[in-house]
């Protein structure tokens, strides 16, 4: 984990948001630059598809993760 340094206005956007959607200011800060990486590695989607890729990519990570679990578990 590393610092980040961001403006005064950023971290008070930060913390308002996070509030609205129920997250850490360090979640919120995550969620804005996982979707902008996004954003600029597929310019083509909107945010609810963007949205719909990181749901997608976290379930395939879930379902790996429970395999993986599964596989140690019978060894």
């Amino acid at each position: 984990m590393g610092i980040v340094k961001i403006t005064e206005q950023m971290h008070a956007n930060l913390r308002l948001t996070s509030g609205a959607m129920s997250r850490s200011i360090n979640s919120q800060a995550e969620h804005w630059l996982r979707v902008g990486m996004m954003a600029e590695l597929n310019p083509g989607l909107c945010y609810s598809e963007i949205c719909q890729k990181l749901i997608e990519a976290e379930q395939q990570a879930g379902s790996v993760n429970q395999e993986l679990t599964l596989s140690l578990e019978k060894a």
